[in-house]
């Protein structure tokens, strides 16, 4: 499971996902990219889920990229605790997407490929998204 090594905080506050992502929402390194259409959180397991679909399904042909990681810890109070006595511990680590950032990328396998992979891996996601590609890209700016 995907989670920083060391961190200034152990814990920290909530916070809003809001706006729309200015860095990390273009292809960099693949040829089809899943953009995230919402903004929310997308947890350490839901990663490992799509990572896991992904490479089943590439088999050994393409390679993958994972755009995102979790580095935000949300902690939890155990079931059946009253109030006060503090925060609780650090139950998960999680991502925060906004809206058009690009979550996973994928090269050297076709087109026909590329959707069904990026599509099994939508599936494990809790937000919407979309396939770019790169001749999509190239036709937008043109």
């Amino acid at each position: 499971m995907l989670q920083p090594e060391k961190t200034k905080w152990r814990k920290v506050q909530k916070g809003r996902v809001r706006g729309v992502a200015y860095r990390g929402c273009n292809l960099a390194y693949g040829d089809w990219g899943l953009q995230g259409l919402e903004h929310g959180w997308i947890t350490a397991r839901q990663i490992e889920a799509c990572r896991v679909a992904i490479t089943r399904v590439m088999k050994s042909g393409g390679k993958m990229w994972i755009r995102i990681f979790p580095d935000k810890p949300v902690s939890k109070k155990p079931v059946e605790t009253r109030m006060g006595r503090g925060k609780g511990a650090v139950e998960l680590w999680v991502a925060c997407v906004k809206r058009g950032r690009m979550l996973f990328e994928v090269e050297g396998i076709s087109e026909a490929d590329a959707r069904e992979v990026l599509n099994t891996a939508a599936h494990k996601l809790p937000i919407k998204t979309k396939l770019i590609s790169r001749a999509t890209t190239r036709e937008a700016r043109s």
